[in-house]
């Protein structure tokens, strides 16, 4: 007669991981009791090479997928590692579950190997960071941090689990726990009837009311309730630059992505005249952060302004506004439902100049950039580069970009083909490298839907590694490399505060496509911008990944504010 074994930890861990619908985590089979028991149990491990790009993985994926995204590492040096994307996550409003390794329990405080005080490493880069001492409360503490992640606002979380405890049998049989605390947001709150009336009748009294909307509306999943209330209260909209996508920026009342892209031959250099001269701002899922409003200058002091968010502490940081606190799709769904009882006929009435004037900056826009969007000379303008991509895509592409000069070409020049088209660019707090990993975890989330990345050579250096994970893994995506040959962003912001740059600005020349071939990736260099459209249509059709390397005019750079003066004395 054989006795059926007791359950250890790490299995009943991986048995919660299910129940919240985890089917994919992101690690390097550390720890490995848990990563043995989750495979197990029927969930894939995503094996990154660096646990800074595991997060960002883990980053991707929840973005894309409307889950929590959940990474694994080992204590020590690893855990370290899983700082950066952590605290991207936290500034970006992201939920991820981060279970790390500890020691085990009788050697804490002994100087065990690789051991380290991850509380203190954790409590500035998460919502919320907890040690499971007690086999028997794992399930509590599972929940806890799941619970912890997606409610409020999302964010990134820390369970801390000694190897010993993952290997230890659980003795004594406890309630099992059977709610799915997996998908975000958790809770759905609305603010007060009142408070809501009030906003209604704001907008509905206001002359020049416009909406900035952020990247909470497409966490929240609001797109559709911000696409009525654009078209019930005849509402210009404009974007953040993680809000961008939230709205179809083909309809006629969308007018981009603003923030400090108000430079010579932005869009941005037209449509901020529509802040400036509104008399209602309404804010929605934004943190009002420096590059949203071009250093706080956007929103005018006469404008009164109504700020929907989930996190109280945002609302009023830096515009004082009528609060109301609370999910964007319920608030959203809520105000609209207020609007309809009452009189629009004054929006009504201004709905064709509206559009009209919205036309005439996109047409100003167009023509401001043609010279560029058709430049035929090599090296490539970066503006054709995207025009020939734009022209690529669909409503279902995901469209992801680095930091720094990759993310302001994507939101600033390409134009969203629908409500909730998702463009997911590292904005919380800008790391370079994070654009291939957060491709990576987006593929992941939705393997049916094509994933184009954009990166400059600069970030691509922090995670070209990632690329053998790309091909081990089966995570098809297109990779396009912006090579100029330079840190651009360093080089242009050095010039403009201190007349020169230093020496670390320019590389040496690096052979990207051989880079990509050895890591099994097809490859392709493109000098002549003829070239793109082939590779551009192969890469985002075909069913494997392509490497398109992109020979990249240096003295490009996106019309941000800061180099305004540098571009009119050109």
């Amino acid at each position: 007669m054989t006795t059926k074994s007791l359950e250890t930890v790490a299995e009943c861990l991986a048995r919660s991981l299910v129940r919240h619908d985890v089917t994919h985590i992101f690690a390097q089979s550390l720890p490995s009791a848990l990563i043995l028991a989750a495979e197990a149990a029927g969930i894939r491990q995503v094996a990154y090479r660096q646990e800074n790009m595991g997060g960002a993985m883990a980053d991707g994926y929840a973005r894309r997928s409307g889950k929590i995204g959940v990474v694994a590492a080992q204590n020590g040096p690893a855990a370290t590692l899983l700082v950066p994307p952590m605290a991207e996550a936290l500034k970006a409003s992201v939920p991820i579950v981060a279970l790390v390794q500890e020691v085990e329990r009788d050697q804490m405080d002994r100087n065990a190997f690789q051991e380290l005080d991850h509380i203190a490493l954790f409590q500035s880069c998460t919502k919320w960071v907890r040690r499971v001492m007690v086999p028997e409360r794992i399930e509590d503490y599972i929940d806890a941090a799941f619970t912890a992640a997606a409610s409020g606002r999302p964010g990134p979380v820390a369970l801390l689990l000694p190897a010993d405890l993952l290997r230890s049998e659980l003795g004594v049989k406890t309630p099992s726990r059977s709610l799915n605390l997996g998908h975000w947001p958790l809770d759905r709150s609305c603010p007060d009837r009142a408070t809501l009336q009030r906003a209604a009748e704001l907008i509905a009294n206001a002359h020049n009311p416009v909406v900035v909307a952020g990247g909470g509306v497409l966490g929240s999943d609001a797109c559709h309730e911000l696409a009525m209330l654009q078209d019930l209260a005849v509402l210009p909209i404009l974007t953040t630059n993680m809000g961008k996508g939230a709205v179809n920026e083909h309809h006629p009342l969308s007018a981009g992505v603003l923030g400090s892209l108000v430079g010579p031959r932005s869009l941005g250099r037209h449509t901020a005249a529509l802040v400036a001269d509104a008399d209602l701002v309404i804010l929605v899922g934004t943190r009002t952060n420096q590059n949203g409003t071009d250093s706080w200058r956007q929103i005018p002091a006469s404008a009164q302004v109504i700020h929907i968010d989930v996190d109280p502490q945002e609302i009023g940081r830096n515009y004082q506004a009528l609060r109301l606190v609370g999910d964007a799709r319920e608030t959203l769904r809520e105000l609209v439902h207020a609007l309809n009882a009452r009189d629009l006929s004054q929006r009504r009435d201004q709905r064709t100049a509206v559009i009209d004037r919205i036309a005439e900056c996109w047409r100003q826009f167009d023509e401001d950039r043609h010279q560029f969007v058709h430049a035929t000379a090599s090296p490539i303008r970066p503006e054709r580069i995207m025009a020939e991509l734009q022209a690529s895509l669909t409503p279902q592409t995901t469209v992801v970009a680095d930091a720094s000069y990759s993310s302001m070409w994507v939101v600033g020049q390409l134009r969203s083909l629908a409500s909730g088209m998702r463009f997911l660019t590292p904005r919380g707090l800008a790391g370079l490298g994070w654009g291939l990993p957060l491709a990576l975890g987006a593929k992941a989330a939705r393997p049916e839907h094509p994933v184009v990345a954009m990166v400059g050579d600069g970030g691509f250096a922090h995670s070209w590694a990632e690329m053998e994970t790309m091909v081990r893994s089966d995570l098809p995506i297109t990779i396009i490399l912006l090579n100029n040959g330079i840190l651009g962003f360093q080089r242009d912001a050095e010039t403009v505060k201190f007349g020169r740059f230093t020496s670390a600005c320019h590389f040496a020349p690096v052979d990207h496509m051989r880079i990509a071939q050895a890591c099994g990736c097809p490859a392709v260099r493109v000098e002549d911008p003829a070239e793109l459209k082939v590779h551009l249509q192969g890469g985002l059709a075909g069913k494997g990944p392509l490497f398109i390397e992109v020979m990249t005019d240096p003295e490009a750079h996106p019309a941000l504010s800061l180099f305004a003066g540098l571009d009119e004395a050109a």
